[in-house]
């Protein structure tokens, strides 16, 4: 138990060091409270890398290999949920549910901070958005179609593992946003989605390969909306578009988001 704490707190320290690094080392403009969220301007897209997919690709194939192996596979869920029970068998800890979403908040503080990332919060948030569907409705249906059941025999949707998929989601938007600011950060919100899968075997809710294959659909999620997200932009984004401007407002009293525009 203590070795997990320690463990736990050393990723959470490690993000937290890592950010506060960066934010000493960059210069940080003043926050305005009406700068610019969105200025209706188009995005330059994104070349399909198929280099980039080799890592969640093997991470997923690994997941679907297990699933459907009766050897070496297979017995390492076995033995890693044998050991992780006899060790902790009364661990019970609700943090994963969470700290899957800290890397993402992290793009949020860090932005709202004064350390800009690669886009502003609007489009920011729209890939987010994105990457969350595609997450979401990947895994939805491959956990009705693989119908694994959990090690704690508590349903028959664990393969593969959401919580994981949502952190290592969050943790590839956290370093697509901030990997030309400083790779520290990226590394830090991986450090944290590792974590996030560790927890989610010591509670006892997914096997080894859940959370192997959970990483990869996370982080595939990701890099698919860096790619398809400015394409869809562009169907709503035209030139005069650009003379559009959302931002947030503060008066005496009140809050809120004013768009203004020329006609």
């Amino acid at each position: 138990m203590r070795r997990f704490f320690f463990f736990l707190l050393l990723s959470i320290g490690f993000f937290s060091i890592c950010s506060a690094q960066v934010i000493d080392s960059t210069s940080i403009a003043p926050v305005d409270s009406t700068a610019k969220w969105y200025a209706g301007n188009p995005m330059p897209k994104s070349k399909f890398k198929p280099v980039a997919f080799i890592a969640p690709a093997v991470l997923m194939g690994y997941g679907f290999a297990a699933v459907y192996d009766h050897g070496a596979l297979m017995q390492l869920d076995v033995s890693t949920k044998a050991e992780l029970q006899e060790d902790h068998p009364l661990f019970a800890a609700h943090v994963d549910d969470y700290l899957q979403f800290a890397p993402a908040a992290a793009v949020y503080a860090l932005n709202l901070s004064g350390v800009k990332g690669k886009h502003n919060l609007f489009d920011a948030s729209m890939l987010y958005v994105t990457s969350a569907t595609i997450m979401c409705v990947s895994t939805h249906f491959v956990k009705q179609g693989v119908g694994r059941e959990r090690p704690n025999n508590n349903g028959n949707n664990s393969f593969p593992s959401g919580h994981t998929a949502s952190a290592f989601m969050a943790a590839e938007f956290l370093h697509q946003e901030y990997k030309d600011v400083s790779p520290w950060i990226g590394y830090a919100g991986y450090f944290v989605a590792t974590a996030t899968g560790t927890l989610r075997m010591y509670n006892n809710k997914h096997w080894f390969s859940d959370v192997v294959a959970g990483a990869g659909f996370g982080i595939a999620s990701t890099k698919i909306a860096y790619l398809v997200y400015p394409y869809m932009k562009s169907l709503f984004t035209t030139k005069k578009a650009g003379n559009f401007t959302l931002m947030p407002f503060h008066q005496p009293g009140t809050n809120g988001l004013m768009l203004s525009g020329r006609f």
